[in-house]
C-alpha cells in the first residue's frame, strides 16, 4: 500500500468536497476517491441555490447559515462566481402572506423585509402575476452547480488534496479503503455515497428507512424577465419548506393549497426560479419517491411547474432550453445523518435534497467527530 493518508473521502460530490475543505483547513494529507471522472449526480443536477431561508428551524437552519458562510469564503478562492444573492418569496394568497409575517417575527426572519404588492413590483418589476405581498431575504446565495463543483474540486487539487478518479470503492474497513485499483491506507475514512445505499455499509442504511427522490428541472429562456434580484419562491414553497410549513400559521395555507392546487401537491411541485450569468433561468421542481426511480420525465409534470411560473410572472417562458432529472436520498424522519459503521469511519448522507445548502456544515461536524 504505497498510498497512505490522514483522511480518505469516498465520494466527490458536494458532501465529499465539504469534508475535503475541512481537511484542507486542518492541514491533513487527504485523498478523495470517486468512481466517475467528474461529478454527475445530485451535486450538479440542482439549482446551485444555497438555501438558508425556509430551512427547518433549529439545527438545519443553523447548518445552512454555516454552509452559506463557507461557500462565501471558498467561492472567490476557487474562482466560483456567486451569480446572485438573496431570495424573494411571493405571496398571492392572504394565507401565504400570514405565513411570511409569522416567519419574519422569528429569529430566522432577522434581516428579512416584508413588502406590499406595490412595493414588491416597484422593486422587482418581473412580478406581474397575482400578488398580495412578498418577503425579501438577504441570506441566500446561488452558484452555477455544473461549473462550481468542478472548479471546487480543481481548486482543492491545486491546494494539495489528492483525487483518485475512475476508481470504484468496493470495501471499507478501519484504516483501509479497497478500490478497483488497489488499496489505500488512511487513518480516518469518510464515506459520502449520495443515494447509493447498497455498495458500502448496506446494513447501516437499512436502519434509516431510506428511499430515493426524483425531481424534474428545466433551464428556460425568458428575456421579458430582465435581471432578477435573487431567487424566487412562491406559495407552494411555503407549504413544502419546513421553516415555513411547521409554523402554526401555515395550516390554513396548506389546507387551501390542497383545495386549489391538489395536482401540484400530488407531484411534489413547488417553484424555485434562479438566474444564471447568461440570463437564462433554472426552474423547478417536483418530487416523486421510489427505491429505484424511473428515468422518465413526463411532460405534464413540467407543465405543472411552468403553470406556477406563469402565476408569478403572468406569462410562460419563451422556450425551454434543457430538461433533466435528478435523484437524491430521502428519509422519512431526518434531514441528514452521520453514522459510525466502524472505528475511525463515518458514513455521511444528506437525506433531504439540501446537500448544497447544508453539506459543508455537516462535513465540519463529521470531521470534528473524527479528529477532535
Amino acid at each position: 500500500m504505497s498510498e497512505k493518508y490522514d483522511l480518505a473521502i469516498v465520494g466527490a460530490g458536494v458532501v465529499g468536497l465539504g469534508h475535503a475543505i475541512s481537511a484542507l483547513k486542518r492541514g491533513l494529507k487527504t485523498v478523495v476517491i470517486d468512481r466517475d471522472v467528474r461529478a454527475n449526480g445530485a451535486s450538479v443536477r440542482n439549482f446551485g441555490f444555497v438555501t438558508v431561508t425556509g430551512q427547518q428551524r433549529g439545527e438545519c437552519w443553523h447548518r445552512a447559515m454555516r454552509s452559506r458562510d463557507i461557500w462565501a469564503e471558498i467561492a472567490p478562492l476557487a474562482g466560483i462566481e456567486v451569480v446572485h444573492r438573496g431570495l424573494v418569496v411571493t405571496a398571492r394568497r392572504p394565507e401565504a402572506l400570514a405565513v411570511l409575517e409569522a416567519f419574519e417575527r422569528t429569529e430566522m426572519g432577522l434581516g428579512c423585509e416584508l413588502l406590499g404588492p406595490l412595493a414588491a413590483r416597484e422593486r422587482y418589476p418581473a412580478l406581474q402575476g397575482e400578488l398580495v405581498g412578498a418577503m425579501w431575504s438577504p441570506h441566500d446565495l446561488r452558484v452555477e452547480s455544473r461549473f462550481a463543483i468542478p472548479k471546487l474540486a480543481q481548486w482543492l487539487a491545486g491546494e494539495g488534496i489528492a483525487f483518485r478518479r475512475e476508481r470504484a470503492v468496493i470495501g471499507v474497513e478501519p484504516g483501509r479503503v479497497h478500490t478497483s485499483a488497489g488499496e489505500i491506507a488512511a487513518e480516518r475514512i469518510v464515506v459520502a455515497p449520495g443515494d447509493d445505499f447498497h455498495t458500502l455499509f448496506e446494513d447501516r442504511f437499512k436502519a434509516y428507512g431510506l428511499t430515493r427522490c426524483k425531481l424534474h428541472m428545466m433551464r428556460v429562456s425568458d428575456p421579458a424577465i430582465g435581471t432578477l434580484p435573487g431567487s424566487i419562491m412562491t406559495d407552494l414553497s411555503l407549504g413544502r419548506y419546513l421553516g415555513y410549513a411547521e409554523l402554526p400559521e401555515a395550516a390554513p395555507l396548506i389546507a387551501r393549497l390542497k383545495e386549489e392546487q391538489a395536482e401540484h401537491l400530488a407531484h411534489g411541485v413547488h417553484l424555485i426560479v434562479v438566474q444564471s450569468a447568461d440570463g437564462s433561468l433554472v426552474v423547478g421542481d417536483s418530487h416523486h419517491y421510489d427505491a429505484t426511480p424511473d428515468p422518465f420525465a413526463p411532460e405534464f409534470v413540467d407543465d405543472l411547474i411552468l403553470d406556477e411560473y406563469a402565476r408569478v410572472f403572468d406569462h410562460a417562458p419563451e422556450r425551454v432550453l434543457e430538461r433533466w432529472i435528478g435523484t437524491y436520498a430521502s428519509a422519512p424522519d431526518r434531514l441528514a445523518f452521520i453514522d459510525t459503521p466502524a472505528e475511525g469511519v463515518r458514513l455521511v448522507v444528506v437525506t433531504s435534497g439540501t446537500g448544497a445548502s447544508t453539506g459543508f456544515a455537516i462535513a465540519e461536524e463529521a470531521m470534528a467527530q473524527l479528529f477532535d
